[in-house]
């Protein structure tokens, strides 16, 4: 009963248009009040303690380097490296937004910023090039959502601090699956790239591919900071989120002499806008995440899936498809809140590693992003490209079905996530 109490509010809190962290307290406070345990002062204190929590100082601070690269230039630099490198062949172009979304995950961590940032940059040359602007629209949505699988991943720092799983281990283990799913991306284009009648880029030669990575190479070297400081035990995720910030903020104003007060002054505003709704959702929920352990939901639903807890395919096939469900209609931080105090118990009782179980969710939870009505990056594109929602969905349908399919693969074939884990680990 206290679990459709819990699903009935809180969807009913949604469909009046209440804003999710909203939701999540009236639904909370109404759980309260149905068990006799409302106290204003627990709601308060959990709240604070939800913002109190130095591992989440990470996503202000990857938020920032994003939006310092973009206004600083390194994002611009990539794509125009990528460009020389790959733009000459057919449909090159589409791979160049495949490179740079496998490039730009490696260093923002945020799906929307590298969709919105590839988007403006390449949607544009691609329409003049004669591309079909549905389809490269699909292309670029598919591409941004690596961001959350290959690290800095801010998915992943929510999942570990809800679920108390090393964010370390996380980022190390989304990094082959990410790339699997930029390898699942060039392979649907290079057979879609077959019906682009195009316009092809010159090509490159190797003195200009020279340069175009000189001036990318500060941009570049980001990547090995984040993955070498992680690996080689220099750098928390936090302390690496600040490196990261600090690094975009030298290079942007010292090296490509980009980044002037004003667009420091904007790229922290924007920065600081976005943090604060994510920081308040993660607040609410773990309100929210307090309330289910008192009333002992993860226990219910851990029981109500016993009969399938000693298949851990069927039960990880099942719970995938629940996760795909709700990411049509929910966005991937209050998924990831809500779902992980619940999923996990059930994870853990079934004795499947819940680094491996994170992966494949976060996964699950990227996807949502391109899902429609809700899908934030498929709307971001769509006004970024000027199509419509219905166009939009038209041109990503094979991306999506091709980044399921690497999700499944992942569930039939764990050791792609395990091996490499214990090799960087």
């Amino acid at each position: 009963m206290t679990i459709l109490l819990f699903v009935v509010v809180l969807l009913g809190a949604m469909v009046l248009g209440m804003p999710i962290a909203f939701a999540l307290l009236v639904t909370s406070v109404f759980l309260m009040f149905y068990m006799d345990t409302f106290s204003a002062q627990i709601v308060a204190q959990n709240l604070i303690n939800g913002a109190d929590n130095f591992p989440l100082m990470a996503i202000p601070f990857f938020m920032l380097a994003g939006e310092l690269m973009n206004a600083g230039g390194l994002s611009r630099r990539i794509v125009n490296f990528a460009l020389a490198l790959v733009g000459h062949i057919r449909g090159g172009l589409g791979y160049v937004a495949i490179m740079a979304g496998v490039l730009f995950a490696s260093m923002s961590g945020s799906a929307l910023a590298d969709t919105a940032a590839i988007g403006a940059i390449l949607i544009p040359m691609m329409v003049k090039s004669g591309y079909n602007i549905n389809r490269a629209s699909g292309l670029i949505a598919s591409s941004g959502i690596i961001a959350p699988v290959i690290p800095p991943s801010i998915g992943f720092i929510l999942y570990g601090i809800i679920g108390s799983v090393s964010i370390t281990k996380l980022f190390m283990a989304g990094i082959v699956p990410g790339l699997l799913m930029g390898l699942a991306l060039t392979v649907t284009w290079t057979l879609l790239a077959r019906k682009e009648n195009v316009e092809r880029q010159r090509r490159h030669t190797l003195k200009e591919i020279w340069q175009k990575f000189r001036e990318a190479f500060w941009a570049l070297l980001m990547p090995v900071i984040i993955i070498g400081g992680l690996r080689g035990g220099i750098f928390t995720p936090t302390e690496v989120a600040v490196v990261v910030a600090v690094y975009a903020l030298l290079v942007g104003a010292f090296v490509y002499r980009e980044l002037n007060l004003k667009s420091i002054y904007q790229a922290l505003v924007r920065a600081a806008r976005t943090s604060s709704v994510v920081m308040f959702l993660i607040c609410a929920a773990l309100v929210t995440s307090w309330l289910m352990a008192i009333a002992n939901l993860p226990a219910q639903v851990v029981e109500a899936l016993q009969p399938f807890l000693d298949n851990k395919i069927l039960l990880l096939l099942m719970i995938n498809l629940l996760v795909v469900i709700i990411g049509t209609a929910m966005d991937m931080t209050p998924t990831i809140l809500i779902l992980t105090p619940v999923l996990l118990p059930i994870i853990k009782a079934a004795g499947i590693d819940p680094v491996y179980f994170g992966v494949l969710f976060m996964i699950n939870c990227s996807i949502g992003l391109l899902t429609p009505p809700v899908g934030t990056v498929l709307n971001v594109m769509a006004g970024v490209s000027k199509i419509s929602l219905e166009s939009m969905i038209r041109g990503v349908l094979p991306f999506l079905l091709a980044q399921l399919l690497v999700l499944l693969m992942l569930i039939l074939f764990p050791e792609l996530v395990l091996v490499p884990l214990d090799w960087l680990t």
